[in-house]
């Protein structure tokens, strides 16, 4: 399931009215089993009793045998346990005896909430564990996502004391936003660039960046973000992660381990329920018009191939930034030719619905491309955002950040 869809799923389901927190995370859990393309088959979710010292069982469900509603899973007998605190999420073969005999022989855990400290270690509040045929590096990813997600809905739903704007903060805030944002326009050997961002509040999460690489400045890398939620948070993280890359950027470091780094980096300074899309892509002045790139859970930009009057998504070449440690990130390559245009974009362009909450999807974005290709980058990018304008509602609750860069090759 692509990763932000399913992110705006899980949205739309804790975003509803619950009595309870773990009505939200019975809730969650029935979507996931109850979904073909994640293809799980059934799951547990267990509670921390730290003064038991143990994992209570509060609910089970899907095509799995039921285990007693009193059954306890012993820190002490878990090792793993410290391992999800760890990596969030883990892979593993059973080996408690009783729950082998119920048919469980391997499962996927992934921690929920807060970590609280028993002893000398610190657990997660909630474990979510499921059952599949197919327990794989993909599942985990998924597991990821969902655990991220409701983590940051659990600590909004008690963040009862409301807070109040900090203007002055806000305004200093402002500005340094705007000052990590290139310019709009931006040449580079035979190729045009326009940028733009436009956030849902005073300041929001996402950004874009230019970024001469090397002495001779050969290489230019584009890079578009969007950190989660919005305002100071989303900000703090976005400016975070444009600096970590301006920086990384002087020492002319590969994509893939680049993006290494800056998910080792992301997933230890900030909260577990931080996380961001990214883009990356570094054109030069290779005569073939090689562009190579790496796409982190971001929306596929689309590639306007002139030639063959053709459409390309970029999809995802690794996980989210930040969810989970030790992630690995592919690079990918395609060839700009003379007039072909590359659209990059985040989910506040797509997912901007109108007063019947229907979303502006990549269909619209697509027809619209191919529609004004002969155009200028800047020309592009207006036009997009004009139509998206037109076709939303701005008091929607589904506005989000909207940005967008172009790139077109001139000759």
């Amino acid at each position: 399931m692509e990763q932000k869809k399913l992110i705006r799923t899980l949205d739309s389901i804790t975003s509803r009215r619950f009595k309870t927190e773990n009505e939200m995370l019975v809730e969650v859990l029935d979507q996931i089993v109850a979904r073909e393309q994640i293809k799980v088959t059934g799951g547990r979710i267990w509670k921390l009793n730290k003064f038991l010292k143990a994992y209570e069982l509060i609910y089970q469900t899907g095509d799995v045998q039921k285990i007693p509603s009193d059954f306890k899973l012993p820190l002490e007998e878990y090792p793993i346990f410290k391992e999800i605190t760890k990596e969030r999420t883990v892979l593993a073969n059973e080996t408690n005896k009783f729950l082998i005999s119920k048919g469980i022989f391997k499962y996927s855990a992934s921690g929920v909430g807060l970590k609280i400290k028993v002893a000398d270690d610190r657990y997660y509040e909630y474990l979510l564990v499921v059952n599949s045929e197919e327990i794989n590096d993909d599942l985990g990813y998924t597991l990821n996502i969902v655990a991220t997600i409701l983590t940051s809905k659990l600590n909004a739903w008690r963040a009862s004391v409301s807070r109040k704007d900090l203007i002055e903060d806000i305004d200093r805030a402002k500005q340094l936003q705007k000052s990590i944002l290139p310019e709009h326009e931006y040449s580079f050997n035979n190729y045009d660039l326009f940028g733009i961002t436009v956030p849902a509040k005073i300041i929001g999460g996402d950004f874009f960046d230019y970024l001469e690489i090397g002495a001779q400045g050969d290489r230019l890398g584009i890079a578009v973000g969007d950190a989660a939620s919005k305002g100071l948070a989303a900000a703090a993280e976005a400016m975070y992660i444009s600096g970590a890359l301006r920086m990384a950027s002087t020492f002319e470091i590969k994509i893939s381990p680049l993006f290494y780094r800056m998910n080792e980096l992301v997933n230890k300074i900030f909260e577990d329920d931080k996380f961001a899309s990214l883009f990356y892509c570094e054109i030069s002045s290779d005569k073939k018009g090689l562009c190579l790139y790496a796409n982190a859970g971001h929306n596929p930009p689309i590639f306007y191939h002139k030639s063959k009057d053709e459409l390309v998504l970029l999809y995802p070449t690794g996980p989210l930034i930040g969810p989970a440690p030790h992630s690995t990130y592919d690079t990918d390559s395609f060839n700009f030719s003379a007039g072909d245009v590359l659209v990059i974009f985040t989910d506040g362009i797509t997912e901007a619905a109108n007063e019947k909450f229907e979303f502006y999807e990549e269909k619209r974005l697509e027809d619209l491309i191919r529609k004004n290709s002969s155009k200028t980058p800047k020309e592009i990018a207006l036009a997009i955002i004009e139509d998206v304008s037109k076709f939303s509602t701005n008091d929607s609750k589904y506005q989000d950040d909207k940005t967008i860069v172009v790139i077109k090759r001139k000759v």
